[in-house]
């Protein structure tokens, strides 16, 4: 592009909008995100994963008889072939987690019978192969870092559910699953974030789903946009290690804060791009933290929440993101902390692969233009 005195560069595309898009909105009005409408707090309060993952898919909620056969394919397609277990087991178990689930998804693409077919129907059935096989692989990553046996999908148990056993290897408590199945749905879809973009991308340029998906894994890794929910806890651990025996909480969090920002680190877990007025799906994923630090009998986590809550108001008045809340729920419910980024994949699956359907239905590839600021032209000598 030649340049101009009129030409606007919008670093980053902030404030650019790039297309169109029937899944979901931030409605600046209510402050509320929402799937196809509905807006997610009374998603989490009142639905299944499976329900909300098949209106991601079909724009609208499904039939009782709908779910049974949504629910009945997600459940024949759990459990990893023999190949894409051989594949994570070469990989040495200081990979990062986030670098295996996007190996696994690349091979579960290359392997996968309907790979070169890009029509909604065999996308469909991608999309739920990869929702079916992806909690089986963060499961399995998990327990071979703790060098302990795979435990084999059941298919009596709800997706939350299943997750939860084929990690732990026994059943969760109710409320344990209840919690899970709302952060699922909380970070199922988010519109035309960092990853949902990169997979429009690859998408628009006909390459085949599983191609824009190990696409969106890799741009959910950077710290910038994935991550944060890993990088609470970090903190949160910075903390109670600097923590005297019998110190105030309070204070400790105070200062650690304090010498973060004097150092200009970047505090993880707080701000966000769209929101104005806060995350609007904090406060749903808050109760449920509420309710798990009650059900693990850990108090002392709730008030290293609310400590670092209440200094990020005082020092920046940033409120805090959907991470923030999440990754302590991660953490009691006993996922190794570099988990909880696969755990966010696992969930954008759907949002993923929705937008693929979508950006595939009225095709064009995203193709933007440059400024060049360079070296004007020259000759060789």
């Amino acid at each position: 592009m030649t340049p101009t005195s009129e030409t606007t560069i919008h670093k980053g595309l902030a404030g650019v909008v790039a297309d169109t898009t029937k899944i979901s909105k931030v409605n600046s009005e209510t402050n509320s995100l929402l799937y196809r409408g509905y807006p997610v707090q009374e998603l989490a309060a009142r639905c299944s994963f499976e329900q909300v993952a098949y209106l991601l898919w079909y724009g609208e909620l499904p039939t009782a008889d709908q779910l049974a056969e949504f629910e009945k394919a997600e459940r024949d397609g759990r459990g990893l072939e023999r190949i894409v277990k051989e594949a994570i087991d070469l990989l040495p178990t200081t990979t990062h987690p986030m670098d295996v689930c996007r190996t696994a998804a690349s091979i579960l693409g290359a392997t996968h019978p309907q790979a070169a077919d890009n029509s909604r129907e065999a996308n469909l059935k991608k999309g739920i192969d990869l929702l079916a096989a992806m909690p089986a692989v963060v499961a399995y990553d998990q327990r071979r870092r703790r060098s302990l046996e795979e435990v084999p999908a059941r298919g009596d148990l709800s997706y939350s559910a299943n997750f939860l056993y084929m990690t732990f290897g026994e059943e969760a408590a109710p409320e344990v699953v209840e919690a899970f199945n709302v952060s699922m749905i909380l970070y199922a879809e988010h519109s035309f974030n960092a990853s949902t973009f990169t997979a429009r991308v690859i998408a628009s340029t006909l390459a085949d789903l599983h191609s824009a998906v190990t696409g969106a894994i890799g741009a959910l890794k950077g710290p910038l946009h994935g991550g944060a929910n890993e990088a609470v806890m970090h903190t949160f651990d910075e903390i109670i290690k600097a923590l005297p025996d019998g110190g105030d909480v309070t204070e400790a969090t105070q200062k650690w804060l304090e010498d973060a920002l004097a150092n200009k680190k970047k505090i993880m877990g707080f701000g966000h791009r769209v929101y104005k007025n806060g995350d609007s799906r904090v406060p749903t994923m808050k109760t449920s933290l509420d309710k798990m630090v009650e059900h693990y009998n850990r108090p002392d986590l709730g008030e290293l929440y609310a400590a670092m809550e209440a200094a990020m108001a005082k020092e920046k008045n940033i409120k805090p993101n959907l991470d923030y809340p999440t990754g302590p729920v991660y953490h009691l419910m006993g996922f190794d902390t570099e988990m909880f980024t696969p755990l966010f994949v696992a969930s954008r699956i759907t949002g993923w692969t929705a937008h693929v359907m979508e950006q595939l239905e009225a095709n064009s590839l995203i193709r933007p233009l440059s400024e060049y600021n360079g070296v004007d032209e020259r000759q060789l000598p």
